[in-house]
């Protein structure tokens, strides 16, 4: 890797490939949406606004590279079936640029309901929500072009996450009314177990994994610091803050009741299958190829997150 592109970089899974690329010294081109702030969080990196819903936009922004990290996001679930539309931009995009790799970082979504305890990457991919069906389509048009031998791809599927630049994360609806001294709303039961991984974890294996040939072609999951019931994950935050746990758990009965008034509540229905089977990701394929993955743990990644947030 010489030349490197992070397409989503304004993202917290972004932020993370990018300071381990500072760590090793190797140079990228940030591309977002907003160019100015771009600029502010990394003064020495090639900072370029694109819109990768225009393969016009995304094949500039491709220009001159030879792998690009993907960790493109929408605004709002009601935004998800943009991410189809930047992912054929960007593939055709990085085809006609001349570009060799792209490692397109995913959720756990395509898996659709679990079948197994941990869920490899060999587990059927049979969602049934339509958000899970989006993700699984746009990893498909990555690895379909792989198979084409149009570009070298693989994909890397994430659990939700938190910490550092993680505003859109389903756990920061818990640090920031934390932090305000106000009562966080969960998604489901806080009796079931869930697995996050802390944003800066991610960056170095994502990097060390596009380094290797072995990646391409394939599929990868990266796991967090094993799971944690909601209810535990809620108060150790607040614990953290000093404050007394507080929080609503919303059904979704609850979500049903609201979703004529909110698109989002109508949005959110159908993924609710995620609290109630959660899906949890085993990554030893990927520590196998690597030799090992550091996981923060939960006490840890939650004081670092506070601290970041404090600033």
């Amino acid at each position: 890797m010489k030349n490197i592109a992070i397409f989503g970089a304004a993202g917290a899974i972004g932020h993370s490939i990018a300071a381990e690329l500072d760590r090793r010294g190797l140079p990228f081109r940030a591309v977002g949406r907003n160019r100015e702030r771009l600029a502010r969080e990394y003064p020495k990196a090639d900072c370029v606004a694109a819109d990768l819903m225009d393969s016009e936009a995304a094949e500039w922004a491709a220009s001159s590279v030879d792998t690009i990290f993907y960790t493109v996001g929408v605004s709002s679930y009601t935004d998800f079936p943009k991410h189809l539309t930047a992912m054929r931009a960007t593939i055709e995009a990085a085809v006609k640029a001349g570009v060799e790799r792209i490692l397109v970082v995913s959720s756990v979504y395509g898996y659709g309901s679990p079948l197994t305890p941990k869920v490899a990457e060999t587990h059927p991919r049979e969602p049934a929500a339509r958000k899970g069906k989006i993700r699984k389509e746009q990893e498909d048009i990555a690895m379909e072009a792989h198979r084409a031998g149009r570009i070298h791809a693989a994909v890397v599927h994430l659990p939700d996450f938190y910490g550092p630049y993680a505003e859109l994360s389903l756990a920061h609806q818990v640090f920031g009314p934390a932090l305000a001294g106000k009562r966080a709303t969960w998604l489901g039961s806080v009796d079931l177990p869930h697995e996050f991984i802390y944003v800066p974890d991610a960056g170095a294996p994502l990097v060390e994994l596009a380094s290797r040939e072995a990646a391409w072609g394939e599929r990868w999951n990266l796991g967090g610091a094993g799971t944690i019931l909601a209810r535990d994950f809620i108060t150790r935050i607040y614990q953290e803050v000093g404050r007394k746990p507080r929080w609503m758990a919303a059904s979704k009965m609850m979500l049903w009741l609201m979703s004529p008034f909110n698109s989002l509540m109508r949005e959110l229905i159908e993924m609710q299958y995620l609290v109630e089977t959660p899906v949890i990701l085993d990554d030893s394929k990927l520590e196998r190829l690597l030799g090992g993955l550091y996981k923060t743990p939960y006490e840890a990644g939650i004081r670092s997150t506070i601290e970041w947030m404090r600033r």
